[in-house]
This record gives structure tokens, C-alpha cells and sequence, in this order.
């Protein structure tokens, strides 16, 4: 037998192209994986613009609240009155319903408390009938931006001078 000039047999007389849809499917699927991946990648990227703009609004509103802190604490160690912006316990006050109505950027609302409350001392063992001095409940709200606004964050304290 005369020795064959294919090494490993004849070649196919009838190429079906099989391999060649195979290799279609799977770049499909390889451009279906990359699109969901760029998706989640730019979901992912929002999500975190999000966060930082609402993080950057309440460290504004922070910012804010201690700032009246501050003032109101300058003030009452100077001798000074502070007058804060609702004095009386009538009418009740919420901070969220307020908040609801500021349309600027950065606000702040301070009221004093310490009379809202009747027999309330800070000292343990007094009177409980005795005055409790400045308490003060602070209310700052602030955005991320003052000129554009996408965010806005509302902090709500009491402080005691």
C-alpha cells in the first residue's frame, strides 16, 4: 500500500461550517455579557454621585446647625439675650413640615424649649419646680449646592448652652 500524501486522512470532501455558528453564538453572548456589565457599571456610578451629593448636603446642614450652635453659645456666655426664632412652646412645631416649606438652599430655625416642658430640672437632686435655663432646639437645613441644588438634608438638635 503506497503511503498516503494526508497525514491524517483525506481531507473532507463537504465542509458544513458548523464551527463557524458556534463561534457566532458565543461572540453574542460575549456582547450580551459586556453590555449588562457597562449597565450595572453605570447604574453603579449614579448610585454613587447620589451618595456623595446627599453625604455633602448633610455635612452642609451640619455645618449649619453647629454654626448656630456656636452663635447661640457666644451670645449667652457674653451676657447677650438670644432670641431665637420661636420663643413661645404655642404653636407646635414639627421640622419636617417646616423643612417642607423652605424653598432656599441653606435655612436654619432655633426654638427655645426649656419652657415647653413643665418640672423639668438638669441637676439631679433640685427642685424640680427650679428654672432649667437656654435649651434650645436647632434646626438647620442645607443642599449640596447652593446654586444647584440635587440634594438637601435636614439635621434637627437640642442644645444646651
Amino acid at each position: 500500500m503506497p503511503a498516503s500524501p494526508y497525514r491524517f486522512g483525506p481531507p473532507p470532501r463537504q465542509q458544513r461550517g458548523a464551527v463557524l455558528y458556534v463561534a457566532l453564538i458565543m461572540l453574542i453572548l460575549l456582547a450580551l455579557i459586556g453590555i449588562a456589565g457597562m449597565q450595572v457599571t453605570g447604574m453603579q456610578e449614579r448610585m454613587s454621585a447620589n451618595y456623595l451629593r446627599t453625604n455633602q448636603a448633610f455635612q452642609n446642614a451640619e455645618a449649619d446647625a453647629r454654626g448656630m450652635e456656636q452663635n447661640i453659645e457666644t451670645k449667652v456666655a457674653g451676657g447677650e439675650v438670644f432670641v431665637a426664632t420661636q420663643e413661645e412652646c404655642s404653636p407646635s412645631y414639627d421640622p419636617l413640615t417646616w423643612s417642607n416649606g423652605v424653598t432656599a438652599t441653606t435655612s436654619s430655625y432655633t426654638r427655645r424649649i426649656d419652657k415647653c416642658f413643665a418640672a423639668s430640672s438638669r441637676r439631679v437632686g433640685t427642685r424640680q419646680s427650679e428654672e432649667t435655663g437656654n435649651i434650645y432646639q436647632v434646626t438647620a437645613l442645607a443642599s449640596d449646592d447652593p446654586t444647584n441644588a440635587a440634594a438637601s438634608a435636614v439635621i434637627d438638635t437640642i442644645f444646651i448652652p
